[in-house]
Order: C-alpha cells, then sequence, then structure tokens
C-alpha cells in the first residue's frame, strides 16, 4: 500500500473548499472594526500558533531549525510576501470593494502564474494561456465595472489594482517557493516566523493594536481557517489523493459557495455582473488547467 486513499483525500478537500469559501465573509465582519494591519496581526500571531502545534507533532524542532539554516534569506523573502506583503493589500482591497468584487478578483492569481512562470520559471506561454487570461480578465472587466462596460465606472479603483497586485504576489510567493525541497508545513511556519514580526510591527507604527475585542474573533478565524489549518487540510488531500484532479477541481466551488454566504451573511445583494464575471475568470481557469492537462505526457 502507499498510503493512498481517495475517498478521505475527497473528504479533506471538501472540507477545505468548505472553509476557504467563509473566509470573504470574516475579512468583511472583521474590517468592520479592525484596520487591515490590525486584521492582519491578530490573524498572523493565531496562525503561527496553529502552524507550530502543526509542525511539531510531526517534526523535532531541531529539524525546522536546520530548514532555515539552509535558507534564511529566501524564507525572509517568502515571509515579506506571505504574510505580510501579500495580505495587507489584499485586506486593504476588501476594504475598499465589496466582497463579491474582492473575492472573484483574487481568484485570478492562477492566471497570473502562468504569466509570470514565464520570465521566472523559464517556461513558455501556450495559446491555451493567452485564451484563459483574455478571457478571465474580461471577467475581472464586468465584476469591476457591475456590467457597465462602456462606462468603465469603478466602485473603487484602487481596490480593484490592490486585489489585482495581491494576485502578483501570491503567484510570485508560489513561484519562489516552487523549488523548495523545504515540507509544505515547515516551509509556511518558517515564513510565517519571518513576516509576522514585519506585520506587527507595521501595526504598531501605523495602526497600533486594537483596544477592544470587536472584529477579533473573526480576525482569530481568519488567521485559525484562511492561514493555518485549511492549507494543511488541502495540501493532506492532495498527497492522499489517486486522482488529484478529482480533488484539485473542487477549488472551483468555493468562488460560488463565497458568494452565497457574502449574500445571506453580509447582505450584499450579488449583482447579474458578478455571476457573469465569475463564470468567465472560473471557465479560465478551469480551461487552463484543462489545456495542460491534455498537452502533459501520460505515463
Amino acid at each position: 500500500m502507499d498510503g493512498k486513499n481517495q475517498k478521505r483525500a475527497m473528504l479533506l478537500g471538501v472540507s477545505a473548499v468548505l472553509l476557504w469559501s467563509t473566509v470573504a465573509t470574516a475579512f468583511k465582519l472583521a474590517l468592520q472594526d479592525l484596520t487591515p494591519l490590525q486584521l492582519l496581526s491578530i490573524a498572523s500571531v493565531t496562525s503561527v500558533a496553529v502552524l507550530l502545534l502543526a509542525v511539531i507533532r510531526k517534526h523535532p524542532w531541531c529539524d525546522v531549525v536546520a530548514y532555515w539554516k539552509k535558507a534564511p534569506l529566501k524564507f525572509a523573502v517568502l515571509g515579506a510576501l506571505n504574510p505580510f506583503l501579500y495580505y495587507v493589500i489584499l485586506f486593504q482591497a476588501y476594504d475598499l470593494l465589496p466582497a463579491q468584487q474582492a473575492q472573484p478578483l483574487n481568484y485570478t492569481w492562477a492566471l497570473v502564474l502562468s504569466l509570470l512562470a514565464v520570465p521566472i520559471l523559464g517556461q513558455s506561454l501556450q495559446r491555451s494561456d493567452i485564451v484563459a487570461l483574455v478571457l478571465g480578465y474580461f471577467g475581472v472587466l464586468v465584476i469591476s465595472t457591475r456590467g457597465d462596460l462602456l462606462g468603465m465606472e469603478f466602485d473603487s479603483g484602487l481596490g480593484v489594482a490592490l486585489a489585482l497586485i495581491s494576485t502578483v504576489l501570491w503567484a510570485l510567493y508560489w513561484l519562489i517557493n516552487a523549488k523548495n525541497a523545504t515540507p509544505s508545513e515547515i516551509s509556511l511556519l518558517l515564513c510565517f516566523l519571518n513576516g509576522t514580526p514585519l506585520v506587527l510591527l507595521a501595526t504598531l507604527l501605523v495602526d497600533g493594536m486594537p483596544s477592544g475585542m470587536e472584529g477579533v474573533l473573526s480576525a482569530v478565524y481568519v488567521g485559525f481557517f484562511e492561514m493555518g489549518i485549511t492549507f494543511m487540510l488541502w495540501m493532506n488531500a492532495m498527497k492522499l489523493a489517486t486522482h488529484t484532479s478529482r480533488v484539485s477541481n473542487l477549488i472551483f466551488l468555493s468562488p460560488f459557495l463565497s458568494l452565497i454566504l457574502i449574500h445571506s451573511i453580509l447582505g450584499e445583494e450579488i449583482g447579474g455582473a458578478t455571476y457573469i464575471g465569475l463564470v468567465m475568470i472560473v471557465s479560465a481557469v478551469a480551461y487552463q488547467q484543462y489545456a495542460a492537462y491534455k498537452t502533459k505526457p501520460q505515463s
């Protein structure tokens, strides 16, 4: 036996997708009472605690230190990207935009990944990538303008720009991490151990720590589920899967489930343009993945 278990992989994958579907709503709830930096500081500290507990259950601490000593500069750079810069910019985008706009725009990071892989990993841009990029970013335009493509008016042009910048940072994080031989959970912990002090320092200098408990529980929820345990659920699902594509395709459910929660909990009326644009973005990502699978040599 090779330890594979498709049924368990699907269960873990569904659990991860359901949890990820809640975080856009949690972002907006926390941002009602906290600044983006305050939200990030609480979430980051929570995530460090969760990741520490998860890692020390599987690995001796000396192994964690040894991996850090092999590439301290790389983990410093990765920590500056995630959690610091990526989430500061993402949370600011959520602060400026309705959740129904910010969430689908952030989903385009998979398209950015294919663009940045050209200069960083030396990969070539395929025709399917170009088609996906055109379709996906047309969907971005539909969502950002609420379907008024001729008027070209945005709820927040800065918010849209920040949401798209966050996708570049997230894609950069994964591309820099692509050749990292460190176990995923240790790598994530080391990134947060490097990035969280930057988050706390920035929060103290700019906003100060929150004085009350308003928004704190939502921020803890974000740290626990967006940055911590859900990532490990997904990682383990992919490791256990005998059919990886069946698990990875579950991620396409997340943005649609998220819209249901945004409507039912935040009370946002979901516009038709949001659904149309999201379908375009998800279709672009799905087509890109399908094309990559079809051109991959089959063993």
